[in-house]
């Protein structure tokens, strides 16, 4: 049996979904939370490192040959015999390859690797991962296209929104700015759930402006908060 994915506390969830039915009371749209504890593992990233920290090391053997080559000495006590041109180079890819496996070992510890990845990357990665679980759980899943994704991802320390068609044809991005201020606040509070309910009431707030609650309002989309 698949153990229960729980980046938040039960209070959270009870507080995030008190504020999404609150939103959508005086809205016709819908409002999806979802929290993940990152968003992509960033296996490439610990690729490029490896292979940086290898071209650096054997481009430094390469560049202070002589310096390498009293190492050498020193380290067999000057016993050691005289390396061909042929061994030079078999020595210098293997420790290429060393340092590679060396780096690559360390990225194993996920949290270092994150650290590495630059910002630009995993904003990226979280806005595409917000796009995929759109994509699947809210877009054209409402009768007005009127659903709108609120996504955070908790190691990267980044959400985003994406709305369906509908609302993104009268809401430009740069207006759910108030929603990501008074999410981010609070989850550098050490609060996600709170943050997740401020939001989610601000971007209410633009839904009731553009779009009203109407005589019919179904809830199409669930209300409570999803983990993954």
């Amino acid at each position: 049996m698949p153990t229960k994915v729980s980046h938040l506390s039960a209070a959270d969830h009870d507080v995030v979904t008190v504020a999404v039915a609150a939103a959508e009371a005086h809205t016709s749209g819908e409002i999806v939370t979802v929290v993940a504890a990152q968003s992509n593992d960033y296996d490439d990233v610990a690729l490029v490192w490896a292979s940086v920290v290898a071209f650096i090391a054997m481009s430094l053997i390469a560049l202070l040959p002589e310096f390498y080559r009293g190492l050498y000495d020193r380290l067999t006590g000057g016993w050691g015999y005289e390396l061909t041109a042929n061994q030079w180079l078999g020595t210098v890819i293997a420790i290429g390859v060393i340092k590679w496996i060396g780096m690559w070992l360390i990225l194993l510890w996920r949290p270092l690797r994150l650290a590495l990845t630059p910002r630009a990357i995993k904003a990226a990665r979280v806005r595409a991962r917000a796009v995929d679980l759109f994509k699947v759980g809210t877009e054209a899943k409402t009768l007005g296209r009127t659903g709108v994704l609120l996504y955070l991802s908790l190691n990267e320390h980044r959400a985003d929104i994406v709305a369906d068609e509908a609302i993104a044809a009268k809401v430009s991005p740069d207006v759910w700015g108030d929603a990501m201020a008074a999410l981010i606040e609070q989850v550098r509070a050490g609060q996600p759930g709170a943050g997740m309910a401020a939001a989610v009431t601000q971007m209410g707030a633009v839904l009731a402006e553009h779009f009203p609650r109407g005589s019919e309002n179904p809830n199409e989309l669930p209300d409570r908060l999803i983990e993954i």
